[in-house]
This record gives structure tokens, C-alpha cells and sequence, in this order.
């Protein structure tokens, strides 16, 4: 059995698929999928289903979407009885019991640590190509199409911050590797997307300015600072201003060094993205 939660919910084998259609049961196979091989208690299911006021009868209704579980499952696996050995009664809880491969969310998360080993390594190509490889697994937003309760939800963040830092670390090794000019597409778009990410915009000027862009570079720190000022009241980072004024001064050796020193996490630093103006 393969399950997806990069992106819509999936669960398939023989070639069947199946994702329960009521709210509830698809919330449930989600949060077992997060912890394949390990028991979710059922008092874990109660406060991602009905948060901290579970009705009288919550623990026979979990049993209920349980039992609809198994049931579609047992359809998939295309014989009466089998999804008892997968998904499985536990002493206070349940488990889904597949390899961790075969749910998308655990391979990406052995890829992530692979690609990021590689780069300490410094194998900047082995690791672009594991990291790359980990960020395709992504169809979309983590589990889009299921409604979270507060436990999925902070798995739901967990995932997206560990997908931006692996994007920041893919795309510092593309620019180790000197990938410069292949960078500013995507660039320009993470920098729309996360205009507060400050590493982002660190790689942004960086891959303009060593593409001949020393304007636009300038331009973009402008349109930064603006942003900062106007939404947070605060300049930019002594790294940013640093790599401002190593462009200003068109020092390369400045430039690298402030491109690489005084990292901030590659998660989002100031949260979740915003619109962009």
C-alpha cells in the first residue's frame, strides 16, 4: 500500500485507490499515515477530531470511523478481512502498520536528511540532486483536501517549514555549483511568495548580481526594505545590509561571505508567507 499526503490525500494498492469521502474517517487515516508504525491514541484522534470538547460517545464514533476505514480498505486491498493486519487495534489506540517508504511524507523526510548530509559533505551535486529529488515528492499542499483538526494542522506547518528549508538548502547548492542564471525564475517567484524570508532574498541578490543584474540586485533590496518597514517596522539583517553593501561596492569576496555567514533557520522567520504587494 503507497499513501500520499504531500498533496491530496492517497491511499492505493493493486491499483486500486481509496480515501474515505466523509470529513472525519480521512482525518483519521491521515494522522495514522503521519505515524505509520506507531500507535495514535485514541485520546490523539478525540482532540484532532473535536479539539478539546468531545462528545459523550467520541471513543465508540472513533471506533465507527475506524470500522469504515478498514472497510474501504479491505475493498482496495481486494480481500474480506486484510485491512485488520494493516490498520491495527492497539491497547488505547490504533496503528497503521506500512513501511515507512511507502508513505510519501517519511520518504521525503529520509531524502531531506540524505541531500542535507551530502551538502555537509560538501557533495553540493550529490546534494542538489537528493534535494531536488525529496521536493518532487510534493503534489501540492499537505493533505489539501482534508480539513484539520489542530493536531494535523501542526503537522501541516511542521511539513511546509521543512519543505522551505529544503528549498533554501537546494538552492544555496545550485549556486555553489554556480547555477546562478538558472535560479532567478524560481527566485523571483519564492521571494514573491515569502517576501519576508530573508534567505531567499539573500540568494535573489546574490544570483543577480553574479548574473551581471547589479541594478536590479539594488532594486530588490530596495523593494525589501520597503516591505520590512512597512510591515514589521524593522530594516533588514546585518547579513542583508552587509550583501547590500558588498553590491554597492561590487566586492566579490564580500559578497560571498555575507551570502554564506549569519544564517537565519531556512525555515520562514517571521511565520507563515503573506500576500505580496
Amino acid at each position: 500500500m503507497d499513501i500520499g499526503l504531500l498533496g491530496p490525500l492517497q491511499a492505493q494498492t493493486n491499483g486500486r485507490t481509496f480515501v474515505p469521502s466523509a470529513a472525519k474517517p480521512r482525518q483519521i487515516l491521515a494522522l495514522l499515515a503521519l505515524h505509520a508504525g506507531r500507535m495514535v491514541t485514541v485520546s490523539t484522534l478525540m482532540t484532532e477530531l473535536w479539539k478539546d470538547a468531545p462528545p459523550p460517545s467520541a471513543a465508540t464514533t472513533v471506533q465507527t470511523y475506524v470500522l469504515q476505514i478498514r472497510k474501504g480498505l479491505d475493498t482496495a486491498l481486494g480481500e474480506p478481512g486484510a485491512a485488520k493486519s494493516v490498520l491495527v487495534t492497539r491497547y488505547g489506540g490504533y496503528s497503521l502498520d506500512v513501511p515507512l517508504d511507502h508513505v510519501d511524507v517519511h520518504a521525503f523526510e529520509r531524502l531531506a536528511g540524505a541531500g542535507r548530509a551530502a551538502a555537509e559533505q560538501g557533495e553540493p551535486e550529490n546534494a542538489s540532486r537528493i534535494l531536488a529529488e525529496a521536493l518532487g515528492m510534493w503534489r501540492g499542499a499537505p493533505l489539501t483536501d482534508v480539513r484539520p483538526g489542530p493536531v494535523l494542522r501542526r503537522e501541516v506547518v511542521r511539513l511546509n517549514e521543512i519543505r522551505l528549508s529544503l528549498l533554501d538548502a537546494r538552492i544555496e547548492t545550485d549556486l555553489a555549483r554556480g547555477r546562478h542564471g538558472d535560479l532567478l525564475g524560481e527566485l523571483t517567484a519564492l521571494t514573491t511568495a515569502y517576501p519576508l524570508n530573508e534567505n531567499l532574498w539573500a540568494h535573489f541578490l546574490t544570483a543577480l548580481h553574479r548574473t551581471g543584474h547589479r541594478w536590479r540586485a539594488l532594486e530588490a533590496y530596495r523593494h525589501l526594505r520597503d516591505i520590512m518597514v512597512e510591515e514589521l517596522g524593522l530594516e533588514p539583517s546585518s547579513r542583508l545590509r552587509q550583501l547590500h553593501q558588498a553590491i554597492l561596492c561590487d566586492n566579490a569576496q564580500e559578497q560571498r561571505t555575507a551570502a554564506a555567514g549569519g544564517r537565519q533557520p531556512a525555515a520562514m522567520r517571521y511565520g507563515k508567507p503573506i500576500a505580496a504587494r
